[in-house]
């Protein structure tokens, strides 16, 4: 018998296989690949929201625990994808610089946001008003992270590539059965799958759906992330993602004209030189209405769990809130409300 069935091989379902892995236990992962927005995700980690200058709750604690947590996987399997790279914020104006200026001398923001205006002539994009310099970020190749990793767990046996048909669990006093694999408790990671879940498609996971550009812009001699009504990522050899959109009523993971059209509005608005668009993608990120995860065991059955809601922030998310969860299941306390799916127990 196995420990833990999990269900979900995007950034949370691996998180919490890594998770068990440190712990020496017994794991398989059931995945279709069906929910794409931890591949086609930018995967730029950044503790501040930049758009309020502010550091969301535990932003630190994350970052600090992702660190580690991602390293021991590059080391095991011989890859490189965490990136360490700065973010600058683009300043549209001189009422903007005197926010950061603000932020900067605030103590939780502190050692995150470096106290002067960086005036780096980038060719390409001009900025009049400079750039603020955000510490400690960079980015997750997810794609890099996700396919390596499943390849790990293939080799292993760990991985079951097929689509979960919820009406097969046979949920037992103290364990699960689902198609003669037996485990103690199951996971759920499915993201936006989850509305095919019976156990927790009740719950508010509302999905936004995000469109990216890849370009092609030689030109463009960019060494940083730029942050400002859109985000430009250098990827190497003059290609560059761009991004990205929220729309909240198409739960479609197809790029739309729409979408394209706004990145590439924002794209000239933003630089000005030549470039040419390579792929355009699009994904539905696993959001809840009040930007927090959606992690802890279902309150009819004790072995059946989630872990979802990691949004927009699902590199800087996923290990924490892996081993939040984990623990809980351990040690039988409920994961903190917070994050908790107790919170919508009117639900």
């Amino acid at each position: 018998m196995k420990d833990f069935l999990i269900v979900g091989a995007g950034l949370a379902g691996i998180s919490f296989a890594e998770t068990a892995l440190l712990n020496d236990k017994s794991f398989v992962v059931i995945s279709d690949n069906s929910q794409n927005s931890s591949y086609v995700a930018a995967g730029l980690y950044n503790p501040v929201i930049l758009k309020r200058f502010s550091l969301p709750q535990d932003a630190a604690v994350h970052l600090d625990y992702m660190v580690p947590f991602y390293k021991r996987i590059e080391e095991r399997l011989g890859v490189k994808f965490d990136i360490s790279l700065p973010v600058y914020r683009k300043f549209a104006s001189v009422e903007e610089q005197n926010n950061w200026f603000q932020a900067a001398d605030k103590p939780a923001l502190e050692p995150f946001l470096s106290p002067e205006v960086l005036h780096t002539d980038y060719e390409g994009l001009p900025a009049e008003f400079g750039f603020g310099k955000v510490m400690h970020t960079g980015y997750v190749d997810t794609e890099t992270l996700l396919n390596t990793y499943k390849e790990f767990l293939s080799d292993n046996g760990w991985l079951v590539e097929e689509t979960f048909e919820h009406d097969l669990l046979e949920i037992k006093e103290d364990y699960v059965v689902y198609k003669g694999i037996e485990a103690r408790q199951i996971i759920f990671a499915e993201g936006f799958g989850i509305h095919a879940n019976p156990y927790f498609k009740h719950l508010p996971l509302d999905g936004t759906k995000g469109e990216l550009l890849l370009i092609k812009a030689p030109s463009l001699k960019l060494d940083v992330a730029v942050n400002a009504s859109i985000f430009i990522l250098p990827m190497g050899d003059g290609f560059f993602k761009v991004g990205a959109t929220y729309e909240w009523y198409d739960k479609t993971a197809l790029p739309t004209q729409a979408g394209r059209d706004e990145l590439v509005e924002k794209l000239n608005e933003l630089i000005n030189c030549d470039y040419e668009i390579i792929e355009h993608f699009a994904g539905i990120r696993p959001t809840v209405k009040d930007r927090k995860p959606l992690i802890g065991t279902h309150p009819l059955y004790k072995n059946v769990h989630l872990l979802n809601g990691l949004g927009t922030r699902g590199v800087m998310l996923g290990p924490s809130m892996a081993k939040e969860l984990y623990d809980s299941i351990i040690t039988g306390n409920p994961v903190r409300r917070e994050v908790g799916i107790q919170r919508f127990k009117n639900l």
